[in-house]
C-alpha cells in the first residue's frame, strides 16, 4: 500500500537554520534504510522537499500507517516535524476504477 508522509516543520526548527535539526536531519535517510524492514517499509519510492515551505515529503510502500508513524518516532521525523501520514494511489489504479463501473 502506497503512502504518502508528509512532515512540517517550523523556520527555527529548520536543518538549514537550527544545527540541532541539521544533525537529525543528516542521518534520517539511513536511519529510515536500516529500519525498514523493522517497520514493514517495502520500499521508499521518494523523499522529497520544499525548503521553503519547510516541508519534506515522502512516498513510501509500505504495511500500514502505524509501522510508519513508529519509524517516524525512530529515525527523528517527528522530533522536529509535525507529521502526517495518508494513504494514496497510483492514478492509473483510480482511473481503472472508474473505468469498470
Amino acid at each position: 500500500m502506497l503512502f504518502g508522509v508528509f512532515a512540517i516543520h517550523s523556520p527555527d526548527l529548520c536543518p538549514m537554520n537550527n544545527k540541532n535539526s541539521k544533525k537529525i536531519f543528516l542521518g534520517i535517510q539511513g536511519k529510515m534504510k536500516a529500519t525498514q524492514k523493522k517497520f514493514n517499509i517495502k520500499k521508499i519510492l521518494g523523499f522529497y522537499m520544499s525548503v521553503l515551505e519547510h516541508e519534506w515529503i515522502i512516498i513510501l510502500d509500505a504495511e500500514n500507517a502505524h509501522d510508519i508513524e513508529q519509524m517516524c518516532i525512530q529515525v527523528g521525523i517527528s522530533t522536529t516535524s509535525t507529521v502526517k501520514i495518508v494513504p494514496i494511489n497510483d492514478m492509473q489504479k483510480v482511473m481503472d476504477a472508474l473505468k469498470s463501473d
